[in-house]
């Protein structure tokens, strides 16, 4: 239960804009509530584009889907950094939605 109960940043450079908590942990994943911070709003549209593209890869196999939907985390990647408790993180995948989020990382 490490991860339990940590705060993890989403920056935008040095732009706070938004904060995860972890409740639960599901290794690789994990989850908790997202605090969205004022610059948040600018992103939001590309994070709720980015779960509906993903809700419809789960149910049906479509290689442009799968394209946009790369084209949309890799803005989002090399837009944003996830930055753990004491470190950014080389890699992550996160979907927020509402005051939810769950994500993975690698720092590999």
């Amino acid at each position: 239960m490490a991860w339990l109960g940590q705060r993890w940043e989403l920056r935008h450079g040095d732009e706070l804009v938004g904060a995860i908590t972890v409740e639960d942990q599901d290794f690789p994943w994990l989850s908790g509530s997202f605090a969205a911070e004022d610059g948040f709003a600018r992103w939001a549209p590309l994070f709720a584009a980015e779960r509906e593209l993903a809700d419809e890869l789960a149910d049906r196999d479509d290689a442009d889907l799968m394209d946009r939907w790369e084209r949309l985390h890799d803005r989002i990647a090399e837009s944003l950094t996830l930055v753990a408790p004491h470190e950014p993180v080389a890699h992550f995948l996160l979907h927020i939605e509402d005051d939810k989020a769950w994500f993975r990382w690698t720092n590999d």
